[in-house]
C-alpha cells in the first residue's frame, strides 16, 4: 500500500433511543429506537447522499447498527461491524439517569468529572481507553480499506474523545464545548496517522428536543 493514500472517515450519532428519551446512561447496553430516531435516520440517508460513500462502518451495539441501515436504505453500500466502535462502557451507572447519579453520589461524580481523560464510572472504562481503542479501529480500517470514503455510525462519547483527542483538549468541566448535535464530523488517516478535517460539517436533519435536554455528563454513554 503507498503510504501516502488518505482514508476519509464521516462520522454521526446513532439516532435517538428510548433511553435517551428517558436521559438514562447506555454505555455498551442497548435500547431500541424510538420513532423519531428511526425517522431521523431515514431523513439523514438522504442528507448523507449528496456525498460519494466506499461502504459504512458502524458500531455493532444495536441503537448504531438500526441507524446504519435506515441510513443504507439510501445509500447501498457494503456496511460492516467494528466493536471498536463501541460507546464507552459506564459500568455499574448504566440505566441510571445523571440525576440519580447527583443524588446518591454527588462528590465522587464532581472528582470524577475533573480527572478529564481518567473519567471512569465505577466498574466501566476510561475515556483515554476509549480514544485508544476508536482510534486503532479508524486505522485498522483505513488499512482494510485505502484511499476509500466511508461512513461511521457510532456513539457521542466516542465522537467526543476523537474530537478532544484530535485537537489536543484536557476533557475537562468548562471547556467551550466544539461540536454539535446531529452533525458529520471528518476525520482522515493517512500511513497510520489520524488527522481532524472538519467539524460539524454537514448539519444532519434535527431530532426531537427532548434528546437535547440529556444530562449525562459530557452526553458520553449515549
Amino acid at each position: 500500500m503507498d503510504v501516502t493514500t488518505t482514508t476519509r472517515f464521516g462520522v454521526i450519532r446513532h439516532a435517538e433511543t428510548r433511553w435517551n428519551r428517558q436521559k438514562r446512561i447506555q454505555g455498551q447496553h442497548d435500547s431500541l429506537l424510538t420513532d423519531a430516531g428511526k425517522y431521523c435516520a431515514s431523513r439523514w440517508g438522504r442528507s448523507l447522499s449528496r456525498y460519494s460513500w466506499d461502504r459504512i462502518l458502524c458500531s455493532d451495539l444495536g441503537r448504531a447498527r438500526q441507524t446504519a441501515e435506515r441510513i443504507n436504505a439510501a445509500l447501498g453500500v457494503p456496511l460492516h461491524l467494528d466493536q471498536g466502535l463501541r460507546e464507552q462502557d459506564w459500568g455499574d451507572w448504566v440505566g441510571r439517569t445523571v440525576s440519580e447519579i447527583r443524588a446518591a453520589h454527588p462528590d465522587l461524580l464532581e472528582e470524577l468529572e475533573r480527572r478529564g481523560w481518567r473519567f471512569c464510572a465505577p466498574g466501566g472504562e476510561n475515556r483515554l481507553s476509549v480514544l485508544k481503542r476508536v482510534r486503532r479501529a479508524l486505522v485498522r480500517a483505513a488499512d482494510r480499506w485505502p484511499g476509500q470514503t466511508l461512513l461511521v455510525v457510532t456513539h457521542e462519547g466516542v465522537i467526543k474523545c476523537l474530537a478532544n483527542g484530535l485537537t489536543g483538549r484536557d476533557f475537562v468541566p468548562g471547556e467551550t464545548q466544539i461540536l454539535k448535535r446531529a452533525h458529520l464530523h471528518w476525520i482522515s488517516s493517512t500511513a497510520g496517522t489520524l488527522r481532524l478535517e472538519g467539524l460539524n460539517a454537514l448539519p444532519l436533519e434535527a431530532e426531537r428536543a427532548e434528546d437535547e435536554t440529556a444530562e449525562t455528563p459530557g452526553s458520553e454513554g449515549r
